[in-house]
Formats: C-alpha cells, sequence, structure tokens
C-alpha cells in the first residue's frame, strides 16, 4: 500500500471514530443512525448529479451495497444501546477485517504477502481479548452477538463495495449511489418499524445527526476510493486504526470506564496495523 493511500485511509478512520462517537453519545441510537444516514442521502444526491449514472451491471454493486449498509446499521444501532464506545466499536470493527481475508481468499484476487497475514492475524488477537473482557467484566452479554453482525455486514459491504467500485470504475458515482438506496432502505424500515413520529427530533438531534453524516460520507468516500487502488483486505484493516481513537474518544470525551486489559486489547489491534505497514 502506497504511503499517500496509508495516510488517506488513517485520516478515515479518525473520522469513522469521530462519528461513532457522536451516535453513542445521543439518547436513541436508532433515531441517531436514521438521521445521519437521511443526511447522507441528501448529500449524495448532490454528488450524483455531477457524476454520470450508473451503467448496467452497476446498479446491482450499489443496490447490493446499499442494503448491506442499512443491515450494519441496525445491527451497530442496536449494539450501541448494550455496550460502551469503546467495547463494541473495537469488536465490530475489529472482526471485519478477519473475515474480509477469509472470503477474500476465495473471492479476491488481491495479492496479500506473509507479513499481512500476521498484521491481520494479530487485529483477531486484540478482538478476541475485547471479546473476553466483555464476560470478566460484567458488561452486557447481548452487545456480543449485535456487534459481531456488525462486523459481518461491514466485510459484506467492503468486499462488495471494492469489487463494485472497480465495476464502477469511478469511486465518487459509486459512493453516492450506494448511499442513495442506504437512505431508502433505512428510511423504508425505520417509518415500518417505528412510524413517521422517529423522524421527529430535537434541532440538536438533526444537528449531530448531520454532523455525524458528513464524517460518515467523507470517510467512507476514502475508504472506497483506496479500495480501487490498494487491496481491499489492507484497506478494512488499516481503517481499524479508528479502534485506538475510538478508545481514546470513549475514555475522554464520553468518560467510559476503561482498564489495563481494554487498553492491552486496542494496543494488540493497533500493532496488527502497525505490522501490515512496515
Amino acid at each position: 500500500m502506497e504511503f499517500s493511500v496509508f495516510v488517506a485511509v488513517l485520516f478515515a478512520a479518525v473520522l469513522h471514530a469521530g462519528w461513532n462517537a457522536v451516535i453513542r453519545s445521543g439518547g436513541d441510537r436508532f433515531q441517531g443512525m436514521l438521521l445521519l444516514t437521511f443526511t447522507q442521502g441528501v448529500m449524495a444526491l448532490g454528488m450524483a448529479v455531477v457524476v454520470p449514472l450508473p451503467d448496467g451491471i452497476v446498479w446491482v454493486w450499489v443496490l447490493g451495497s446499499g442494503l448491506l449498509h442499512t443491515i450494519y446499521k441496525l445491527f451497530l444501532s442496536a449494539a450501541y444501546q448494550h455496550g460502551d464506545l469503546s467495547r463494541v466499536y473495537p469488536i465490530s470493527r475489529g472482526a471485519a477485517p478477519m473475515m474480509v481475508v477469509l472470503a477474500g481468499y476465495f473471492l479476491l484476487a488481491d495479492t496479500i504477502e506473509g507479513k499481512e497475514y500476521v498484521g491481520i492475524g494479530l487485529i483477531g488477537v486484540g478482538v478476541m481479548m475485547m471479546v473476553r473482557g466483555v464476560f470478566s467484566s460484567g458488561e452486557s452479554r447481548r452487545l456480543l452477538p449485535l456487534a459481531l453482525g456488525s462486523a459481518l455486514f461491514t466485510a459484506g459491504y467492503l468486499i462488495v463495495d471494492g469489487l463494485g467500485a472497480r465495476v464502477a470504475m469511478d469511486a465518487t458515482m459509486f459512493t453516492a449511489w450506494l448511499f442513495i438506496f442506504d437512505a431508502m432502505f433505512f428510511s423504508v424500515y425505520s417509518l415500518v418499524s417505528r412510524g413517521a413520529i422517529v423522524f421527529k427530533a430535537s434541532r440538536r438531534a438533526w444537528s449531530l445527526g448531520g454532523f455525524a453524516g458528513v464524517l460518515s460520507l467523507a470517510t467512507y468516500w476514502i475508504a472506497v476510493w483506496a479500495m480501487t487502488v490498494a487491496p481491499i483486505a489492507l484497506v478494512a484493516a488499516v481503517r481499524e486504526t479508528s479502534v485506538l481513537f475510538a478508545l481514546v474518544i470513549g475514555v475522554l470525551v464520553l468518560k467510559e470506564k476503561t482498564g489495563a486489559p481494554k487498553i492491552l486489547a486496542a494496543l494488540v489491534i493497533v500493532s496488527g496495523i502497525v505490522v501490515i505497514r512496515i
């Protein structure tokens, strides 16, 4: 992975941890995720008018991506109802590269070096340490299947988006349309499950949701672009440096409880990222 791509993905990781912190800090995480997704959709419509329309099979890729992003967000918002940012985020984000590598071995043509497998393995160890911490610290175990479900669909959309953007040959067009469909799917689900009242939110909630939406759209545009020029599994792994940023935000800003085991697990995850890069 070229240094400029690495730096761009690292910056995207900071933004990703930031929007997750905004959602976790809200009272109703589902509504916060809806406002984020709706904001993304509006911005994506603005992007779509200045780029070409998807052509042929690209429509299938963006439709599939939009659906996967919606399911991922449903799992993530539910996980945040049961656990802290500094616990849910490392599990959901750290497990995703494991799944991408496993699927990529069979589905992707990208070449991964031995040291990069070592790095991804370290990330996996760190995630397992985070999972163990749920049991040893007495936290709600409900967060585990939800966080891992989020990871599963994160892996799914990373593979679909990486391959789809390569087929589309236009990262901006692909990103715009996947978020348009994501907003459509999430909004319809929200209306069916909660009714129109779910859109009734305070000015502060809309402001936070909009801010998170801007961060989310920016971080994912960078990721989609990076996956067109670098191996998908490596982009997925480097994005997980956001685990460390989320831990810092959770402890210093959200005042979440922490301890040596949680910090050590996050550092093991980040050490995997370092091995990938050196």
